[in-house]
C-alpha cells in the first residue's frame, strides 16, 4: 500500500477470489480475439467491374487486330478497371458471453498479481490538473517509463487531465476495465476505492 505521495506504507493480502484464480489462457485468448475484432470499423470498400465508370461498347472488334480479346474496359486486368473480389463494408463484431468475460478479467488480474505487477495507492485528490504531480507519483512508485494502467473509482476531471499527457499511462474508471487492458500493460495501479469496487462486483 502506498500513500498519495508514493511512499510505501503497509502490506495487505489481496482478495484471493479476485487475484488468486487459476489463469485460463484459452478464455483470455478468445476474449482478446473478440475484443480486437470488435475494434475494427469494417469500412473498407473498393469498386468491382460493375461499379467503375466505363464499359458499354466493346473496345475493339473481336478478330483481326492482333490484340487480345476484350469485351469491356472495366475488366480487372485493365488499368482503371474494377477490382476482382473487392472488400466491401462488413460488421466484424462478435459477442462475448458474460461469464467468459468475467473469467478472462479474473485471469488477467490474477496473472498481474502473480507477477507482482499490482500496486495499491490511497486516493489521489487534485485541486487542479497537474501533470507534474502524476509524473512524480509514478516515479516514486517505480513504474515511470512503463506502460501503466491507472484505475480509479468515480469521475474526476482534474485527475483525468493530469494523466492524459503522460506517455504510457492509461487512466480508466475501475468499472470500465477489460482483460485486454490488463494484458497489454506493465503495471496496474489501483486506488483503494477502485479495489473495493472491483472486489464488490467480481469477488463472488
Amino acid at each position: 500500500m502506498y500513500d498519495k505521495d508514493g511512499t510505501q506504507k503497509e502490506a495487505f493480502q489481496l482478495d484471493q477470489r479476485l487475484f488468486g484464480q487459476k489463469v485460463n489462457l484459452s478464455v483470455m485468448h478468445q476474449y482478446v480475439k473478440a475484443y480486437l475484432a470488435n475494434q475494427r470499423q469494417g469500412t473498407a470498400k473498393a469498386k468491382n467491374r460493375r461499379e467503375v465508370s466505363g464499359g458499354g461498347a466493346k473496345p475493339w472488334r473481336q478478330k483481326g487486330t492482333g490484340r487480345a480479346r476484350a469485351g469491356s474496359n472495366t475488366s480487372p486486368v485493365w488499368v482503371g478497371g474494377g477490382r476482382a473480389f473487392p472488400p466491401t463494408p462488413r460488421d466484424y463484431r462478435t459477442g462475448v458471453p458474460r461469464k467468459m468475460k468475467r473469467q478472462a478479467l479474473l485471469s488477467g488480474l490474477s496473472a498481474a498479481a502473480s507477477e507482482n505487477r499490482i500496486k495499491i495507492i490511497e486516493e489521489v485528490v487534485l485541486e487542479a490538473p497537474k501533470t507534474k504531480i502524476m509524473a512524480l507519483l509514478l516515479d516514486r512508485l517505480g513504474v515511470a517509463g512503463s506502460k501503466v494502467l491507472f484505475l480509479t473509482e468515480g469521475k474526476d476531471e482534474n485527475l483525468r487531465k493530469s494523466c492524459s499527457n503522460l506517455k504510457g499511462l492509461m487512466h480508466k474508471r475501475a468499472c470500465l476495465v477489460n482483460p485486454y487492458d490488463l494484458l497489454t500493460c506493465d503495471f496496474v495501479v489501483l486506488t483503494r476505492n477502485a479495489l473495493d469496487s472491483l472486489t464488490e462486483v467480481f469477488a463472488k
